[in-house]
């Protein structure tokens, strides 16, 4: 049987008092669903404490791979810092080029000409501006993420250049002239070149060299099945060292805390992780090797079910494992589970049965509509007789998650 297309996660997790995910004011995040106010944690807070997680499931502590690197700074720290014993005005004018042409569009003479003109502007910033002046010139617009084998192939592209040219502006010339080559095509052979995360959650498309690498791991924002409860925190702090006729405390605040029982989903294009993982073409997928992918959905199964993200983990210890999981796989597109919770669960006990019942009751609608067209897995502390009866069988976290993996590794 062949491997499936794709994988889906659903979650139900529960956090008491917590600031899980906070808006730019300092309010916990939320968003109106089904005419309802709900708590929410955005899909890029989930992504980036599974991405930093210290534990021993971490992507980077897998054989093989390394990690992204998102960044203004890498050309400069990464690349122009492996030059400092070449001439560095020259470094500086190759570095400077490498960065334009890997960020910007360069597929018109329009777009060259811009690319020309802003690399003597930049380079012209370098040499005669001050510091500040400097190091903008040296750093990208915006936040870009690169992996630790493409920064290296780029320091090393870099020298090679370098031992040939005579002139920062000759530099530029053969920078461009190695771009228009085989640059983009260099840097794609590269086995997970951009780097672990970014093969998984792909990155920001800034020019035609990185416009690759697009997301495998596809995460929804977790909402609450019910309504938002929110509460303003008074909180203080007393000055151990103030002296005896002063009164009152040191300092005084509020901080936003909520509660609530939060539905996640996860997909995982399968296809595309193995591209992404083995440089491999898309519609090469079901030949290339996949055991390293199978190795990123099983530690993905347990970062998504342990990891807690959090604000205010020293005042509120938001830690929390989920309380249900639901995996399926199949080759129909994915489909969210959420208008399962479109009217709010309002029951004031038994929030998680109800929660896992309107799951079962919502997927049978769905399978009675559409058919049915996926194999189906739950791992659950208590799970209810109809979610289990919509799934094929109930595992351990263990379990399920080596589950996910043979699924990917069938022929």
């Amino acid at each position: 049987m062949p491997p499936p297309r794709f994988l889906q996660l659903h979650t139900l997790t529960s956090y008491p008092s917590t600031l899980l995910n906070r808006d730019d004011v300092g309010f916990a995040k939320r968003i109106p669903f089904g005419g309802v106010e709900r708590g929410r944690i955005s899909s890029q807070c989930l992504k980036r404490h599974w991405r930093e997680a210290d534990s021993d499931q971490q992507f980077r502590r897998m054989q093989g791979v390394e990690r992204s690197i998102p960044s203004r700074r890498g050309f400069e720290r990464e690349v122009l810092a492996a030059l400092v014993d070449l001439d560095p005005h020259k470094a500086v004018g190759v570095v400077i080029a490498l960065k334009l042409f890997m960020t910007m569009p360069s597929t018109t003479k329009l777009q060259r000409k811009k690319i020309g003109t802003a690399w003597r502007e930049q380079f012209d910033a370098f040499v005669n501006g001050d510091d500040e002046a400097k190091e903008q010139s040296l750093r990208t617009d915006q936040v870009i993420t690169l992996g630790a084998p493409e920064l290296r192939y780029l320091s090393t592209l870099a020298r090679e250049i370098l031992s040939r040219v005579s002139s920062p502006n000759e530099a530029f010339d053969t920078v461009a002239a190695r771009c228009d080559a085989n640059l983009a095509k260099n840097l794609a052979a590269l086995r997970v070149g951009a780097g672990i995360e970014a093969a998984l959650f792909g990155r920001m498309v800034t020019g035609d060299v990185l416009a690759r690498c697009d997301a495998a791991v596809h995460v929804a924002h977790a909402f609450t099945v019910h309504a938002g409860t929110f509460e303003t925190d008074y909180f203080s702090a007393v000055d151990d060292l103030q002296s005896r006729e002063e009164t009152g405390s040191g300092h005084i605040n509020t901080s936003e805390l909520t509660t609530g029982l939060y539905y996640g989903y996860v997909v995982v294009d399968l296809p595309l992780l193995v591209s992404n993982l083995e440089g491999c073409p898309l519609e090469q997928w079901k030949t290339a090797d996949r055991s390293l992918a199978g190795e990123v959905v099983r530690r993905l199964f347990y970062l998504v079910a342990t990891i807690t993200p959090g604000a205010k983990k020293g005042a509120t210890a938001p830690y929390a494992t989920a309380l249900a999981l639901l995996a399926e796989t199949g080759d129909a597109q994915p489909r969210t589970l959420a208008n399962a919770f479109l009217d709010a669960v309002n029951g004031k006990a038994g929030l998680l049965p109800i929660a896992q019942s309107r799951l079962a009751s919502h997927l049978r609608g769905l399978d009675e509509m559409y058919g049915r067209s996926t194999k189906r897995r739950v791992a659950a502390v208590d799970p209810t007789d109809d979610l289990l009866a919509a799934a094929d069988g109930r595992l351990p976290l263990t379990e399920l998650a080596q589950w996910a993996a043979r699924e990917l590794s069938a022929t």
